[in-house]
């Protein structure tokens, strides 16, 4: 059953909200320039419901998608703030005011998981549809692009050996618990002390104590997950493999060393990574590493994916432009890189970058110097939107927050157009009316 569209015998008698609203508003008009159809056409798949109640509608949760990274709006206040908006109500499809939540904020997660990545990237997609509607770009715009990678941030705290260690005794401490196992000792008094006075000897740089007291926990971790381990026969099938994964990444936490390449960073969030990009007031980040592609003069995101495993910056480039190529329909011809691409090439497009020297007439040499304006899109996709901090699970929550944050930052570029606009013709009217000439 799709979603409902019928309208009830209520609403024969309310004020359409359209007739109650300013029609020239920003957002208004950014809903009238989205192609909601075809949008609802690309998403049926995912908004398909086989018996209950019906389906939602797709415009509802792509409209809420689209408001929450234009605005950096959490689940629960992207909802809540679409109650009290009657213009984010019109955005998102409504024909009369509504006075109660749409959906619960929670149901979000799971349609961000039935679109996934390539659903999200039609979200995009028409982002770059509506912006050339809009005349923030030009068709042609897409085929000269700039490309640069990031840092996304993953919402986990900052990995300390103590942290991990206790993290992994406490877990294991429930796991045993829920599934009926009893431990010899579970140390729930003596490892938390542990772990906090591993912190103080490192604030006082008393590196001996405190070396001695994350072996200490690091014995005492290892003798809950043994225990655990050896009655893991008379666990139900069901408990058994979180169990058995539980255990095999505490044994990952325990063996590893500090100048290990293939740490574990964070015991919910495997594929969180450390990067240092040569920031002097961030020398690591752990998240993942993102690719984004804007077009060269307007600045509009054009590509933007996830690239986990940490892979060298020119190993990203060919998957980013045919990213940006399918997503624009406009295959890139000239990708402006920094030097971290040096020695990529790619079939079909001129890279050019600042190391350059031979064969640069005065016209590239600007055109390349362009390559910078990329910096103040990313640190607004950070800023305005939510770049900085990814709180999706898994590599999946990674690729699509990527895709959504490029979205958010379509949206908010042609938004500032829009008002733009306005303003100009609000402008030109008020110099056009008549003056009035008091006379004496």
């Amino acid at each position: 059953m799709g979603p409902k569209t019928a309208m009830s015998e209520g609403d024969l008698f309310r004020h359409p909200l359209r007739e109650q609203i300013n029609l020239k508003h920003p957002l208004v008009r950014l809903a009238d320039l989205i192609n909601w159809d075809g949008l609802n056409a690309s998403m049926s798949a995912s908004f398909v419901s086989r018996k209950g109640r019906p389906a939602t509608s797709a415009r509802l949760i792509a409209g809420l998608l689209y408001l929450q990274h234009a605005f950096d709006l959490s689940d629960e206040e992207v909802v809540w703030q679409w109650v009290e908006n009657p213009y984010w109500q019109v955005f998102t499809g409504e024909t009369f005011l509504q006075t109660e939540p749409p959906i619960d904020p929670s149901s979000l997660t799971r349609w961000r998981k039935r679109l996934g990545e390539a659903g999200v990237e039609e979200l995009l997609t028409e982002t770059i549809e509506a912006a050339k509607r809009a005349g923030v770009i030009k068709a042609s715009s897409a085929k000269r692009v700039i490309v640069d990678t990031t840092v996304m941030q993953k919402a986990i705290a900052h990995p300390t050996d103590s942290r991990l260690l206790e993290r992994c005794r406490e877990h294991l401490v429930r796991a045993a618990a829920r599934n009926g196992l009893k431990l010899r000792q579970n140390y729930n008094r003596e490892a938390p002390r542990l772990a906090c006075q591993i912190g103080r000897y490192a604030h006082a740089k008393q590196y001996k104590r405190m070396k001695k007291a994350l072996r200490t926990l690091r014995s005492r971790v290892g003798r809950v997950m043994r225990d655990v381990e050896r009655q893991l026969d008379s666990v139900a099938d069901t408990g058994r493999i979180a169990l058995q994964e539980l255990i095999g990444r505490t044994k990952r936490i325990l063996s590893q060393k500090q100048k290990d390449k293939n740490k574990l960073y964070a015991l919910h969030a495997p594929e969180v990574e450390c990067l240092a990009k040569g920031k002097a007031r961030t020398p690591y980040e752990f998240g993942v590493k993102v690719s984004i592609t804007t077009t060269h003069k307007e600045g509009l995101v054009v590509g933007a994916r996830s690239m986990p495993g940490n892979p060298y910056d020119g190993h990203t480039l060919a998957e980013a432009l045919e990213q940006a190529a399918i997503l624009s329909d406009v295959k890139p011809e000239v990708a402006i890189v920094d030097r971290g691409y040096k020695g990529v090439a790619v079939e079909g497009v001129m890279i050019y970058h600042p190391g350059l020297r031979r064969g640069i007439t005065r016209q590239l040499r600007a055109m390349i110097r362009r390559r910078s304006a990329i910096e103040p899109a990313i640190g607004h996709m950070k800023t305005d939107g939510k770049l900085d901090r990814n709180w999706l699970k898994g590599a999946l929550g990674d690729a699509i927050h990527a895709v959504l944050c490029g979205a958010g930052h379509n949206l908010r570029m042609i938004l500032r157009k829009l008002r733009i606009f306005c303003a100009r013709v609000l402008f030109a009217l008020l110099n056009r009316s008549p003056t009035v000439v008091f006379k004496a």
